[in-house]
């Protein structure tokens, strides 16, 4: 299964127009724009076809991952405790 088919099929799962998965990338700071993505959702004999690299989807499941979950929680720095 290529890029292109896994970001299809999500975006059919989860509902997700061009405007949601612009802000999903958005939130891994990866930028792109609508005509980017619907080159890679175009039929691959189109002339416009883009091959969805690695780097679009593997920031795209980052961002899915925030976006449903939600950022993860700031760690607490432990301080020394001072034992007298």
């Amino acid at each position: 299964m290529s890029n292109n088919e896994i970001m299809k099929k999500l975006r059919v799962a989860l509902k997700l127009r061009d405007e949601d998965i612009i802000n999903i990338l958005a939130l891994v700071n990866f930028r792109t724009t609508k005509t980017e993505l619907s080159a890679i959702f175009r039929a691959e004999d189109h002339p416009n076809f883009v091959k969805c690299k690695d780097q679009l989807l593997r920031n795209f499941l980052n961002g899915l991952v925030i976006h449903l979950r939600g950022p993860m929680p700031a760690k607490e720095k432990k301080v020394p405790s001072s034992e007298s």
